[in-house]
């Protein structure tokens, strides 16, 4: 039996899936988190194969707290399942340990071939994913401004594409506010822009946002 835990804000979300999976012979939701400490003390308590994560998770704030727990939990496989744009984090995500990255969009069908597969050891991500990693590890010039972002700084922009000021993204990061300010100022020098506004058009022509 394949032991799953949903770590999603929404409960209509996790009913779903414990819904979808009641009875089913080969995969058992044993447990739900509504936050990241539900999720550690459970994790810590019971053994886990797959957890099935969102990544605004309350209390994750950026993909270093994802990064930590795969770290502290390495007998156990994570699936981001999430709405956040892939594009954005599926190849830092993928990288660091991930075993899958998939939207919400899928069909719970979907999500059930993609539970045993990940059990059997396969790592999913879709084909815009693979074309990203192509993008970063080949290069392409009409994509070479997305590499230079480095996740802090993606993690800023998304922030700021959310409407949010530079006080509030310091809290949400733990960071001081004049370091969110450098970020901006990095991100306007590396998009080649003088304004939030261009700078914000020109992630999204990038799909970075």
């Amino acid at each position: 039996m394949i032991k799953i835990c949903v770590a999603d804000n929404q409960p209509v979300v996790v009913q779903g899936i414990k819904s979808f999976f009641n009875n089913h012979p080969t995969i058992h939701i044993m447990a739900h988190a509504y936050d990241l400490k539900s999720l550690i003390s459970h994790l810590q308590s019971r053994p886990t194969d797959i957890v099935l994560l969102e990544f605004e998770l309350s209390g994750i704030t950026s993909i270093r707290d994802i990064k930590a727990l795969l770290k502290e939990f390495p007998s156990t496989k994570f699936v981001l399942f999430t709405s956040v744009s892939e594009k954005m984090y599926a190849p830092t995500a993928i990288k660091a340990g991930v075993s899958a990255y998939i939207q919400k969009t899928i069909a719970l069908e979907e999500l059930e071939s993609a539970i045993i597969k990940v059990y059997q050891g396969v790592v999913i991500f879709s084909e815009a994913v693979k074309k990203n990693i192509d993008i970063l590890s080949k290069g392409k010039k009409s994509d070479r401004l997305f590499k230079k972002l480095s996740t802090r700084e993606i993690e800023v922009l998304r922030y700021l594409n959310d409407g949010k000021k530079n006080k509030e993204i310091a809290e949400i990061l733990s960071l001081d506010e004049k370091t969110i300010s450098t970020y901006k100022l990095r991100l306007l020098a590396k998009l080649n822009v003088t304004n939030l506004v261009d700078l914000l058009t020109k992630a999204k022509s990038l799909e970075i946002i």
